[in-house]
């Protein structure tokens, strides 16, 4: 299922930059960024409830913000992109080693 991961972190609080950069790695982990604060991850049930875990343990609920979009199995279907920085669709698009 696609999951669309958008977050707002603090970074004048302190550890703010630190906890943008895990953030911003363990969306990497799972998935592209498509914007600066913005990730699509491509997972299934169980890589999602790690992912959400491990974000929500790196946030602070105080500073910061995290927003979940399921958009499902067929999720890919519904995106449409217009502009610069064009994303790959990591299912489909071939790998070269």
């Amino acid at each position: 299922m696609l999951i669309l991961i958008t977050y707002d972190v603090s970074v004048i609080s302190d550890g703010g930059t630190r906890r943008l950069r895990r953030i911003a790695k363990i969306c990497q982990d799972y998935g592209q960024r498509v914007q600066n604060s913005v990730f699509e991850c491509e997972v299934d049930p169980a890589q999602f409830t790690m992912l959400k875990n491990e974000l929500l343990e790196n946030y602070d609920s105080d500073e910061d913000s995290l927003r979940f979009y399921m958009l499902g199995k067929k999720g890919r279907q519904r995106v449409e992109h217009f502009g610069a920085k064009a994303t790959s669709d990591v299912a489909s698009d071939a790998l070269i080693l």
